[in-house]
């Protein structure tokens, strides 16, 4: 999603040491789970309020936005999204039942599409309501770098940097958009993991039957009851061993892969599908080699811990999702903001409309709307708050929308260009 090269340094972080940053990110996690797993006092009154997952993720925030920190030029996310992200989907997907996540239905795939068109619709609304409220933050060739942020909202980074060769969008804009993208994407992430902590309340209002989720959820619990035993320093030698060594298969098969794609005829357009995206097939590999795994005898490591240490490589991808994000540039140029923040609502109430009407679960709306707005790093994490075991869900749909990125940004490029 992050385009770092185009954005402009700011000062220097007070710690920029990647191996003090990191330690400090998982003194951060440490704390937030022992303080979570209090079981009376002020913490526990803490967290019946604020769900421990946000607080993993808001805490980096405020470290980046106060220049403790600095999650632009810091190796930690690249380092997460390409070496823990995948292992961590290796090992969730390892005690998966594939057949009772087929049996999770249509609602899923309803929602995500549902959440591609509020994407196309709130861009067409916020510049219409920016027209009116404050012109001069719409006018000229800002609507080139909303079609970025279209890209970036239905698929994920090669489609926002397809937008921004496909529409000229100069560096500048496109800069002040990566910064919209990144923090508006944040805060709406922060909503979805605040109303995943409440989902109960949320499928009581829709009437949504949850049986397939809870079932899914129930296999997975059941087996790990039945499986679950003290691990060894074999067990858990052999857990990072599948994790990391089936992440390494995927970059290796990838490199070749995506190499052999390129050289391609141009005129098949592949690139327009994300084709040509490392970080697409890395993911899809990885999910990919985690479900062949379970249908193999690899599938009792579940019981020595497999998802608890895939979870733990989520949490911290997590942390260093959270370090993106950089509040102070809410007041570089504060209307855009306004602009995103209009754009993310029009996503949002079309998915609460739509998720009543069909009488979707919660789970299917928050995931299938991370899926467009976070794509495959962070869609898996808003997944696994309801049960690291959904966690593939969130993959396969944002997956879904690295293949329509490209084309629907393209046409809300076009409708844009004519509103203006």
């Amino acid at each position: 999603m992050l385009a770092a090269e185009d954005v402009p340094a700011g000062p220097p972080p007070m710690l920029d040491n990647d191996a003090v940053v990191l330690g400090l990110l998982l003194a951060i996690l440490g704390f937030v789970f022992w303080s979570s797993s209090r079981d009376s006092g002020f913490w526990k009154r803490f967290y019946g309020v604020v769900p421990a997952l946000l607080l993993c993720y808001f805490l980096p925030a405020l470290l980046n936005s106060f220049g403790v920190i600095d999650g632009k030029t810091s190796g930690l996310y690249p380092m997460a999204r390409d070496y823990l992200l995948p292992s961590a989907l290796v090992l969730l997907c390892v005690a998966i039942d594939f057949k009772a996540i087929v049996r999770l239905g249509p609602k899923a795939v309803i929602m995500f599409l549902t959440g591609t068109v509020g994407v196309m619709l709130g861009a067409l609304v916020s510049l219409l309501a920016m027209q009116l409220i404050h012109p001069e933050t719409v006018a000229g060739d800002t609507w080139r770098g909303m079609t970025t942020v279209a890209g970036s909202w239905i698929g994920g980074g090669a489609n926002q940097a397809a937008m921004k060769e496909v529409f000229v969008v100069d560096a500048t804009l496109f800069g002040q958009f990566v910064a919209v993208d990144v923090i508006v994407a944040n805060i709406w992430m922060a909503v979805l993991l605040y109303l995943a902590a409440r989902n109960a309340a949320f499928d009581r209002w829709t009437g949504a039957d949850t049986s397939a989720i809870e079932d899914v959820k129930h296999r997975i619990e059941t087996y790990q009851a039945e499986h679950t035993r003290n691990p060894s320093l074999t067990d858990l030698m052999l857990i990072v061993a599948l994790g990391l060594g089936a992440t390494g298969l995927a970059h290796a098969i990838t490199d070749p892969l995506v190499a052999w794609i390129k050289s391609l005829p141009a005129e098949w357009r592949l690139q327009d599908y994300s084709l040509t995206a490392k970080f697409f097939w890395i993911t899809v590999l990885a999910t990919t080699f985690g479900l062949l795994l379970s249908f193999t005898r690899a599938r009792t490591l579940e019981g020595a811990g497999a998802s608890k240490i895939g979870s733990v490589m989520l949490y911290v991808l997590v942390a260093t999702i959270g370090m993106q994000m950089d509040l102070g540039a809410l007041f570089e140029r504060p209307w855009l903001f306004a602009l995103g923040l209009i754009w993310i609502a029009v996503h949002g109430g079309l998915m609460l409309l739509v998720a009543k009407l069909i009488r979707a679960p919660l789970f299917f709306m928050a995931v299938g709307s991370q899926a467009n707005i976070g794509g495959a790093a962070s869609a898996p994490v808003v997944a696994s708050a309801f049960h690291p075991s959904l966690a593939p869900v969130g993959v396969l749909l944002a997956v879904l929308g690295y293949a329509l990125g490209t084309y629907c940004a393209y046409m809300v490029g076009l409708m844009l260009q004519r509103m203006v």
